[in-house]
C-alpha cells in the first residue's frame, strides 16, 4: 500500500479555536464539518482531505507556511478575500518582494496572510 493516494488530515495549531473556526469559515470560506471529541474544528478540503484545528492555547505558530492553497487566479482570490477582511502580509528583501501582495517565484506566484493564531497561510498559482 503506497500512501500517494491516500487523503491527508492536515493538523493546525491554533489558540482560540473558536475564533479560528469563524475565520477559516467566513473568511477563507471552508466548509466547516463539525468538531471532534477533542474540541478540534474539522474542515472537508477537497479530495477528501480534511483540516484540523487542534486548541492549543499555548502554541506558538512557526515563522515558515503552514498551509497553502493552489489558486487558478491569485489576484482575483486576493481580492475576494481582502473583501472579508483577510489581511495580506508584504515583503521587500533583496530577494524577496511582493507587488499588490504577489511575490513572483520562477513560475509560481504566491501570497502570504496570517490566522488569527499568526499561523502564516499562503496562496499559489502556477504560471
Amino acid at each position: 500500500m503506497s500512501l500517494t493516494h491516500r487523503t491527508v488530515a492536515m493538523m493546525l495549531p491554533v489558540t482560540d479555536v473558536d475564533r479560528a473556526r469563524t475565520f477559516y469559515s467566513e473568511s477563507l470560506g471552508l466548509d466547516y464539518t463539525g468538531t471532534n471529541d477533542e474540541g478540534s474544528a474539522l474542515f472537508a478540503l477537497d479530495g477528501g482531505s480534511t483540516l484540523v484545528l487542534l486548541p492549543r492555547p499555548d502554541s506558538h505558530p512557526s515563522e515558515s507556511t503552514a498551509m497553502s492553497f493552489e489558486v487558478d487566479d491569485i489576484s482575483a482570490e486576493i481580492g475576494e478575500l481582502e473583501g472579508r477582511g483577510v489581511v495580506f502580509e508584504d515583503y521587500d528583501l533583496p530577494d524577496f518582494r511582493t507587488v499588490d501582495h504577489v511575490c513572483v517565484l520562477g513560475s509560481e506566484k504566491a501570497a502570504w496572510f496570517k490566522d488569527p493564531s499568526g499561523n502564516v497561510l499562503c496562496l499559489h498559482e502556477q504560471t
